[in-house]
């Protein structure tokens, strides 16, 4: 089993070349901006649910938006970041098939699963996609007294799938030009 860490490239070691495109430029930019949004989004939820134990229980001030705020936070940093996981192939991958293939048939094992992920990803975008507007149209709310509106996760999760959709996207291309995409 692989975890893709040994997979992840420093800046450094990313050619600065010409062989890179400008798609692949854009979603690098997007995805290390989205990658320290996330990271402050971790930070700021673990802050806060810091503070709910403190209050909770040495204060014992009852604290009743801290749950939906940090799971609105952590849903959001899950999804906006698979893009950049994705970019790196640090997604757990099974290496045991990859192990016995060449390194030709492994690439189009891994052009398939791409190809495969981009359909899955690109369907959970689109159905996504309809959950947010349903909920801003029918101005949906979480049944807690925060009454937070549900458009805020499902716009993360509807933006996080589009992206990851776009970065497969990007992969299967590369793949199919013969070339290593670049993260």
């Amino acid at each position: 089993m692989s975890h893709g860490l040994d997979m992840i490239e420093t800046e450094s070691s990313v050619p600065s070349h010409g062989t890179e495109s400008l798609v692949d430029r854009v979603l690098r930019v997007i995805n290390h901006a989205v990658t320290f949004l996330c990271c402050v989004s971790l930070v700021i939820a673990s802050i806060v649910l810091s503070y709910s134990v403190f209050a909770r229980y040495f204060l014992k001030i009852p604290t009743d938006w801290q749950d939906e705020l940090s799971v609105f936070l952590l849903v959001g940093a899950i999804f906006m970041s698979a893009a950049m996981v994705q970019a790196r192939r640090g997604h757990i991958g099974i290496d045991a098939i990859a192990s016995l293939l060449s390194p030709r048939a492994n690439a189009w094992r891994q052009l398939g699963v791409d190809i495969v992920s981009f359909v899955f990803c690109t369907y959970f975008a689109w159905k996504s996609w309809i959950l947010l507007h349903e909920a801003a149209v029918e101005g949906y709310r979480t049944s807690t007294t925060w009454e937070a509106p549900l458009w805020i996760p499902y716009s993360l999760m509807t933006a996080g799938m589009a992206l990851l959709s776009v970065q497969i996207l990007a992969q299967v291309i590369a793949g199919f030009r013969g070339r290593k995409p670049i993260s």
